[in-house]
């Protein structure tokens, strides 16, 4: 009876029903959970510590990396009935804002690892130096040298992709601290092609007609209004410039708003061809970049020219 009111006491606690959720459904390591469940990494590790001690949780290594899984022997003898009641009760949670909100972090996880090619440990799958990220690489020798400006560039991983083909590339935030983390990260890299000013959607620190492709990735939907923030893209573009977009299709997924500050939750097709229409683009073409099964969010690729006024 100890042992039982031990493991009840276990499953009293929040974060320790989500975690087992999750991990019902593949294995993660513990970077993983901690972005699914957004839980400290410490809090994370504590709770799986606990799961594994009670025999509901087990780990595993594979290819230098720390997996944590269920326990399947325990589902299968002393705790076959547990588990019963457990997936009863997470289909009829299925609803819950906070189960929702942990299903589409943990769908952009699945999304995220079929992207860099993961293997899930199918030794069949491994092709040394397989990834997007050289294809994109390769796709960047195709281009011509191009003044570029990463509008909403975060901390610049974007950006420094970016250099690798461009001539130059200004990346602008409107924050002071994530630009301090890409300037550092540049000089890591020792990428010396790239500058960093601080400016808003609407308002961009450049002079009209100096770029040659301006890039919007995942910014748009943070603007305040997404035409006044177009048509700078479009200001600053020489004629026959295009602006590059990557964004979200329309989604239901209202948590990112307080989680990221997404003043939109994404943009319709037709809408976001309208948006770049009236921005004065041409040739504005508006297609899937990725979709995945059971994923909430599609994300969208655009593009527009810019010709002379």
């Amino acid at each position: 009876m100890q042992q039982t009111s031990t493991l009840f006491r276990l499953l009293g606690d929040t974060t320790r029903l989500r975690l087992l959720r999750v991990l019902a459904q593949d294995r993660f390591n513990v970077s993983e959970l901690t972005g699914i469940l957004g839980v400290a990494q410490s809090g994370v590790s504590r709770h799986l510590g606990l799961l594994k001690d009670a025999g509901l949780v087990a780990e595993e290594r594979d290819a230098g990396f720390v997996y944590y899984r269920l326990a399947e022997e325990g589902r299968i003898n002393g705790h076959a009935s547990l588990w019963a009641l457990l997936e009863t009760q997470f289909a009829t949670a299925a609803d819950d804002r906070a189960v929702k909100e942990d299903e589409s972090r943990l769908q952009e996880v699945l999304r995220h690892r079929k992207e860099h090619f993961d293997t899930h440990g199918d030794a069949r799958q491994l092709v040394p130096g397989r990834s997007w990220a050289a294809w994109a690489r390769a796709l960047g020798h195709l281009l011509p040298p191009l003044d570029v400006a990463d509008v909403g560039c975060g901390e610049g991983y974007l950006t420094l992709e970016a250099a690798r083909w461009a001539r130059s590339v200004i990346g602008i935030d409107r924050s002071d601290e994530v630009l301090e983390r890409a300037r550092a990260l540049a000089a890591r890299r020792r990428v010396t092609n790239v500058q960093w000013k601080k400016g808003d959607l609407a308002r961009l620190p450049l002079r009209d007609a100096s770029i040659d492709v301006t890039l919007l990735s995942q910014s748009l939907h943070h603007a305040a209004d997404p035409e006044d923030a177009l048509a700078e893209a479009v200001r600053v573009l020489r004629p026959g410039g295009r602006v590059l977009l990557l964004d979200l299709r329309e989604h239901d997924q209202a948590w990112v708003r307080n989680r990221f500050g997404d003043q939109r939750l994404g943009f319709a097709d037709a809408d976001l061809e309208a948006l770049m229409r009236r921005a004065g683009l041409t040739d504005v073409k508006v297609n899937v970049g990725a979709r995945h099964t059971g994923d909430p969010f599609t994300l969208l690729i655009a593009s527009g020219v810019a010709h002379g006024r």
